[in-house]
């Protein structure tokens, strides 16, 4: 094993060397708990997961569960009933950075589950329920296991290899009535009306009984047994979907106690469409405008780091070219700056400052969509990036008209924001304060991007775990400890400065030559192995986990959602405060839909 490959730290690479019986890395920390271990991570024993995990992130400095999902090898070379399916954990040091370690727990066809880590890394509780819910795998201990995207008694688990929907026709694209003939039928006019849903077996709809509407856990609020306290009844009440300040089909089931939160359950999945299992059925290639679609403000980081995954895979073949390198560190930092002044608008929307600050912000965001529009030929959908660089170049005519908005506008469009909402009285009141999360929670449940930072931790992938060119920029990651929405607010307010000044960068440093390393071509060829590919996306850390068969389709595609995972502090953050403040909070995590159910 070499680090580069073992997805491993430098300390367990020591272990080389050693005798068979101890170079198992941490083989001595808990005794039986690493069962083996190659060049993608360590296989550990799911009895003893709870005390490997406490000694990992105790002991080694793992604070971080960045992802959490799972594999079915149903039918892949070398893998049995006795370990069909696998649950992949990404763990990372925030304080020192790194390529961080993968734990991966093996399990049997009958009997898939293992115990939750919610109580070592809280911020698994979202992304196990996903697990359960796609691929029906138990994690016992878990207090609140039941689907999160599909509603229960849907029949199956739709990520398993042996789960075929309604409309199946086949188990990878292209379908061969589709091409190279091009000879195609709709699938849907040979399902008869009726026949297109699948029931499970003995299912009644005369006696079927649907589960009770999720409803959250209340917590008291403080003095509430004291004498004197006046108990008043608990009223729950429903925030979404069908609602402008939930930014999309998002709904919180929320429990109020006068006007304060009690309580609150976030409930997902109206627009859901099992994107993994579509990326599964499709092409290497094809997944690039696919992952568009997921934050649909932010296509060109979307592309970054899928492409970023496949290409660890394709080795010296994937290797992007110079100006390539250029491009992409250009459109995902025009992309930060035109998500955060959209984000901030829509939060003074969500603040009562309907649509004047948010309109402001929106004519910065057009110009970039128009630069991106030059480049790629769509202003949201972008299908900009290709493995081995970009798909088509720039002119000069686009890089002059870059600079002019980047050199001449972007910084003082800023500094009027900054000067018109920064010390304004009215925000201020409504942001300072509101939503708080200390250091400490804020590693514990998984949030990242400006959620991470805005409670004063330092950690943000270009710097921490670099990728691409970023290495070569001088720029500083920005962080606030207010720890609050108001802190929130500040950080996106620093990071539009600091992605200008990296644009300046890049539009100084940019060479001419070929911005493809290869032909274009439609299949793509990667080794068999597996991948993670990870970039600093407006939300915070966007990942793409990806398995190959060797194939000319993953067998696993997986994305680390941050608008899901930051979701994970919507309760802890909200309870306590004010219904009002409810919409603010949520409205400074800054969730995209289509990321969040996919």
């Amino acid at each position: 094993m070499t680090k580069e490959t073992a997805g491993l730290p430098e300390t367990v690479m020591e272990a080389e060397g050693l005798p068979e019986s101890s170079s198992l890395p941490f083989a001595d920390a808990i005794p039986g708990a690493v069962l083996d271990a190659d060049e993608f991570g360590i296989i550990v024993d799911r009895d003893k997961l709870i005390d490997f995990s406490l000694h990992l992130r105790n002991n080694e400095g793992f604070d971080y569960l960045s992802s959490l999902t799972a594999t079915d090898y149903l039918g892949f070379e070398g893998r049995t009933a006795e370990d069909r399916f696998e649950v992949v954990y990404h763990l990372f040091d925030t304080k020192k950075g790194g390529d961080g370690i993968v734990v991966k727990v093996r399990l049997p066809e009958d009997d898939p589950q293992l115990p939750s880590l919610i109580l070592v890394y809280p911020g698994a509780d979202l992304q196990e329920r996903e697990v359960y819910d796609l691929y029906g795998i138990i994690f016992n201990g878990h207090p609140r296991l039941r689907r999160i995207f599909l509603w229960e008694g849907f029949d199956g688990y739709p990520m398993r290899k042996d789960w075929k929907e309604a409309f199946y026709e086949e188990e990878q694209k292209p379908f061969k009535n589709r091409w190279p003939d091009g000879h195609y039928e709709w699938m849907e006019d040979k399902v008869p009306w009726g026949d297109n849903i699948r029931y499970p077996d003995g299912w009644d709809p005369d006696s079927f009984v649907p589960a009770p509407p999720p409803l959250p856990i209340i917590h008291e609020p403080p003095g509430s047994g004291e004498p004197g306290h006046i108990k008043t009844d608990r009223i729950v009440i429903n925030m979404g979907p069908q609602h402008p300040s939930t930014h999309g089909v998002f709904r919180m089931v929320v429990a109020l106690d006068g006007e304060t939160v009690v309580g609150l359950e976030p409930e997902c999945g109206y627009l859901h469409r099992n994107h993994e299992k579509i990326g599964e059925r499709n092409s290497w290639i094809m997944n690039i405008p696919f992952t568009d679609r997921l934050d649909y403000l932010a296509s060109m980081t979307n592309n970054f780091g899928y492409v970023l995954a496949v290409e660890q895979l394709m080795g010296d073949k994937g290797k992007p070219t110079e100006r390539a390198e250029y491009l992409r560190v250009i459109m995902s930092e025009l992309t930060r700056v035109a998500n955060h002044f959209w984000t901030i608008g829509f939060l003074l929307n969500d603040l009562g400052a309907f649509y004047t600050p948010a309109l402001y912000n929106i004519e910065e965001r057009e110009l970039i969509l128009d630069l991106f529009e030059a480049a790629s030929g769509s202003r949201m959908m972008c299908n900009y990036m290709r493995f081995g660089g970009v798909v088509r170049d720039v002119d000069d005519e686009w890089l002059a008209r870059t600079r002019e908005i980047v050199f001449n506008r972007l910084d003082k469009k800023t500094d009027e924001m900054d000067h018109y909402l920064t010390e304004n009285e009215i925000l201020m009141t409504r942001c300072v304060g509101v939503g708080h999360m200390s250091a400490k929670d804020a590693i514990a449940l998984s949030a990242t991007g400006p959620m991470l930072r805005g409670s004063g931790v330092n950690y943000d992938l270009r710097k921490h775990r670099p990728y691409g060119i970023y290495d070569r920029f001088d720029f500083d990651v920005v962080t606030n400890d207010g720890c609050d929405v108001y802190a929130r607010y500040l950080v996106r307010l620093g990071e539009i400065r600091q992605s200008i000044r990296i644009l300046k960068q890049a539009l100084d440093q940019i060479s001419e030559g070929p911005v493809l390393n290869k032909k274009p071509a439609y299949v793509t060829r990667v080794q068999k192995g597996e991948a993670y590919g990870a970039v600093e996306g407006p939300k915070g850390e966007l990942g793409f986990y990806v398995v190959s068969d060797g194939s000319d389709n993953p067998w696993r595609y997986h994305i680390r959602a941050p608008s899901y995972i930051n979701l994970n502090t919507l309760a802890p953050t909200t309870i306590g405060y004010k219904v009002a403040d409810a919409i603010a909070i949520l409205g400074a995590i800054d969730i995209i839909l289509g990321e969040v159910d996919r």
